[in-house]
């Protein structure tokens, strides 16, 4: 029995899909071959090989494994409202560095390997290596060749209304990598402002550079955060990106692990200045200290009415101003209009704070 006279149950899915070819095929087209069978995408997909199981492994395995290795930016909660913040400050700084009216808006802050980020960036483009001195590491800024030609164009004077002109294919010339720097530079000042209330840093730019191999701070399969800056000067623009390694971002990550909102970063001016005034204000019960004096349970036991106890203290030496424990003020006894008083001659205080410090 050939393969053709086999019953039809008993032929496998590889075997029927190959005799439908063949009847197909010697149909041939017109009517007299009959209607021409359609296949279906999963059959398409199960005869080139791309079927479910091969998704499912593409998507499991070491590439899961990969993937989760990158650490997720919102787990440090606090850069979307550094990012914000600079957006804002970005928006005067360029204005005023332009003359004309600038929109910038934060697209997307994501993480990626700092390796997968160098391949991706779209050439011709810039690239500005900076340092954080506070931080003692470097970060990443692109400016991509829109921006590049728009910048120009704005600061040469290039009248509105008229797309910046762009020759690709040629480097960069020095006037525009100088003005390309003072950009870089402006945009600079504003991520240092906006990273202020949260911990004081100042960047400084180091090099620019329009190859990606030469702007490799860190090694490639190293986390980063990546912040898309769209800027738009009416018909005009281009496209800034942030790229900040997370290793550059350890000395402040606790700081940036914090969950609060708003401008003061978590601190209450108000709250602070009623609470410190409160303080000031609570009554402290003091003790004037004359002496002390140790004894034996078993000599106490044997007082009786009229025993005395010695002090070794005089008219003119000093006594203890306590809180509880803390010994803050010492002073000499004496009487103001009939009552016990102490005059505070020496403070101590300072030292206590010191030694609790």
């Amino acid at each position: 029995m050939t393969d053709e006279e086999k019953p039809e149950a008993e032929m496998s899915e590889e075997e029927r899909q190959a005799a439908e070819w063949a009847a197909m095929a010697e149909g041939g087209d017109g009517a007299e071959g009959g209607a021409a069978r359609v296949l279906s995408q999963n059959e398409i997909d199960s005869l080139l090989g791309f079927g479910g199981e091969a998704v499912a492994q593409e998507n499991s395995g070491i590439m899961a494994l990969i993937n989760s290795a990158l650490v997720n930016y919102e787990r440090l909660p606090m850069l979307e409202v550094v990012f914000d913040r600079l957006v804002r400050m970005m928006s005067t700084s360029l204005r005023n560095f332009t003359s004309d009216n600038v929109e910038v808006s934060l697209d997307q802050i994501t993480s990626v390997r700092f390796g997968d980020y160098l391949n991706s960036i779209p050439l011709p483009a810039m690239l500005a290596v900076f340092k954080a001195e506070e931080w003692d590491n470097s970060a990443l800024m692109t400016i991509d060749s829109a921006m590049i030609y728009s910048i120009v164009d704005v600061l040469l004077g290039g009248r509105r209304g008229t797309a910046a002109m762009r020759i690709e294919g040629r480097p960069y010339t020095t006037i525009e990598r100088n003005l390309v720097e003072r950009l870089v530079r402006v945009i600079l000042a504003d991520v240092s402002g906006a990273f202020d209330p949260l911990s004081p840093v100042t960047f400084r730019f180091d090099r620019l550079e329009t190859n990606p191999r030469f702007a490799t701070i860190a090694r490639p399969a190293n986390a980063a955060v990546l912040a898309k800056l769209r800027i738009d000067m009416e018909d005009r623009g281009g496209r800034i990106e942030i790229l900040i390694p997370y290793a550059t971002l350890e000395p402040v990550r606790e700081l940036l692990l914090q969950m609060f909102m708003g401008e003061k970063f978590g601190r209450d001016s108000i709250w602070e200045t009623h609470l410190g005034n409160e303080l000031l204000m609570t009554n402290m019960h003091m003790d004037a200290v004359l002496d002390e004096v140790k004894l034996s349970l078993g000599d106490i036991m044997n007082w009786q009415v009229g025993s005395r106890l010695l002090l070794n203290v005089k008219t003119d030496d000093l006594i203890a101003l306590r809180a509880g424990e803390v010994s803050l003020f010492k002073g000499r006894m004496g009487s103001v209009n009939g009552k016990m008083a102490v005059r505070v001659d020496e403070v101590l205080m300072e030292d206590t704070l010191k030694q609790d410090s």
